[in-house]
């Protein structure tokens, strides 16, 4: 029998996870996935520099879904505790900035410690906001009365759900609101919470409130498990050795191993449909057009780009599509001797820094957003990890704005001016630094994203064409709802199901719940 011809569009996780899937699932598939980059991974690559690597926003394996464990523990299986002595942490040397490591002691996932904090009036306050002493100090005597009665009133009197800002509110009260997201979500997306669907929050932050923080804390108290946690709350995840990519990098290869094509440095620029069916796609390669023809087409590119290059669309969709808003990304790779933070917790760390893998920057006199402290994702991620800190300083702007358009040297010299600013570190510190930029890292949920279900309407008329992951779906999905996507539309695909609401659905369900600003 004739085998299907299927197209994917993208190698990050929701492409490489169909493409894996549908070949171990079927023999009777060829399958392609064109890539625009030269980078496997999209936003969950690994970039190496200079024997350093920096993971793109933070990526934690942890998923309530068991098929997306199981598939990352048969590509990665878990280490669990490494003890990061000096002979261990020498093997780092071993692997190769060209690609994954084939030695299995290489290939595997560690467990880390979840620890973020947010950093407000040059003070740690726990991520989520927890009930210990600590923060009701830092906080003083009268904030803390101020917050406590703003959140019962909020109890009490609920807030029409009609923007981001009156979801957070009813769930911390408006004092706590005020300090802890009104600021940074204004950083992250460039627009006042007021102006920001409520989809947002019921679909990042579902279930965390002050509520949900005094429940887990009195679990934790009196050794209640229900086998039920909010996300937000769980004290470990999983982390491959070398970063994200590394996983995504032995999935394309396995992925070519078992028969698939991975074609690199195809940017699809045109989409061609008739009667209801893609008929093939045009990528732009070395100048030059080329054509893929397919019976299947699985999308991964951003909404507005897939219909901006498709022919024949009603104008009202075309419009809904080019007006569906993003945010970019810009992070500043920077290798320190040391931190002026000071470990003041519990927590032991390599070189006894903070044990932070993120700190949410709630300071309003700085754009600085979140810093990522790459030793305590994996110490494996830096070169010299006893004796450098590797941060990821992140930025949330729009491409094309004065931040994106910024030179290397002056957005490096602009986010040390803040750290500096901020008393995290002093000039001196500074061994070296790297730019990385991000396009349509963050779908938003304004503008015309009040109109997307009358795109996905459409998009549903078109029979062999399958939308799946973060942009693929203009949804600010985890890498693991992206996967599941992918799982979805797999198992349409090889049981002859045409309905694709399952794949649309995936994480609209309340109980799920993930970190809120998570990449």
């Amino acid at each position: 029998m004739k085998k299907k011809k299927v197209v994917i569009i993208g190698a990050g996780p929701a492409g490489l996870t169909a493409g894996y899937e549908l070949l171990k699932q079927s023999k009777d598939y060829e399958v392609t996935i064109l890539e625009e980059s030269n980078d496997i991974g999209g936003i969950s690559k690994t970039v190496k520099y200079k024997g350093n690597r920096m993971d793109i926003g933070g990526h934690r394996f942890f998923s309530k879904d068991k098929n997306v464990t199981k598939f990352w523990e048969e590509i990665m299986p878990l280490q669990g505790y490494p003890s990061f002595d000096d002979e261990e942490l020498g093997r780092s040397k071993k692997l190769k900035d060209g690609g994954p490591n084939p030695n299995k002691e290489d290939c595997v996932m560690l467990i880390r410690g979840r620890v973020s904090r947010i950093y407000y009036s040059k003070k740690f306050f726990d991520y989520p906001i927890s009930m210990k002493l600590q923060t009701f100090k830092n906080l003083g005597v009268g904030r803390t009365f101020v917050a406590g009665c703003s959140y019962l009133k909020s109890t009490i009197i609920k807030e029409k759900e009609d923007s981001l800002e009156n979801f957070y509110i009813n769930r911390f009260g408006k004092k706590l609101y005020s300090m802890f997201f009104e600021k940074y979500t204004e950083k992250l997306w460039g627009r006042h919470p007021s102006q920001i669907s409520s989809d947002w929050g019921a679909q990042r932050v579902k279930g965390l409130s002050i509520s949900a923080v005094i429940k887990d804390m009195f679990k934790k108290l009196f050794h209640i498990n229900n086998g039920k946690v909010e996300t937000s709350l769980i004290e470990e995840f999983s982390y491959p050795k070398y970063g994200p990519g590394q996983l995504w990098e032995l999935v394309a290869t396995k992925f070519e191993k078992m028969g698939g094509t991975l074609l690199k440095n195809h940017k699809v620029v045109k989409i061609n449909q008739k009667k209801g069916k893609i008929t093939s796609i045009i990528c732009e390669v070395d100048g030059k057009e080329k054509e893929f023809k397919a019976d299947i087409f699985i999308s991964s590119m951003p909404l507005k780009d897939l219909i901006s290059g498709m022919n024949d669309v009603p104008k009202k969709i075309r419009d809904i599509a080019l007006g569906l808003p993003y945010r970019d990304f810009v992070t500043v790779g920077l290798l320190v001797k040391k931190l002026n933070l000071k470990n003041k917790t519990n927590i032991k760390t390599l070189g006894n820094i903070v044990p932070d893998c993120w700190i949410y920057v709630q300071e309003p006199d700085v754009k600085l957003g979140r810093i990522q402290i790459f030793n305590n994702w994996s110490p494996y991620m830096v070169k010299d990890a006893k004796n450098t800190v590797w941060l990821g300083l992140e930025y949330f702007c729009n491409e094309g704005d004065d931040f994106w358009n910024m030179s290397d040297q002056e957005c490096i010299d602009f986010a040390k001016s803040e750290l500096i600013k901020m008393g995290i570190i002093t000039k001196d510190d500074v061994l070296d630094a790297h730019r990385e930029k991000v396009k349509k890292a963050y779908p938003a949920y304004f503008d015309t994203y009040k109109d997307i279900d009358e795109l996905i309407k459409y998009l549903d008329t078109i029979s062999n064409l399958y939308c799946v992951g973060r942009n693929g779906q203009h949804r600010y999905n985890n890498m693991d709802h992206s996967m599941v996507t992918s799982f979805e539309t797999v198992n349409n695909i090889v049981n002859g199901v045409t309905d694709k609401s399952n794949i649309w659905n995936v994480n609209t369900e309340k109980e799920y719940h993930e970190e809120s600003h998570e990449n």
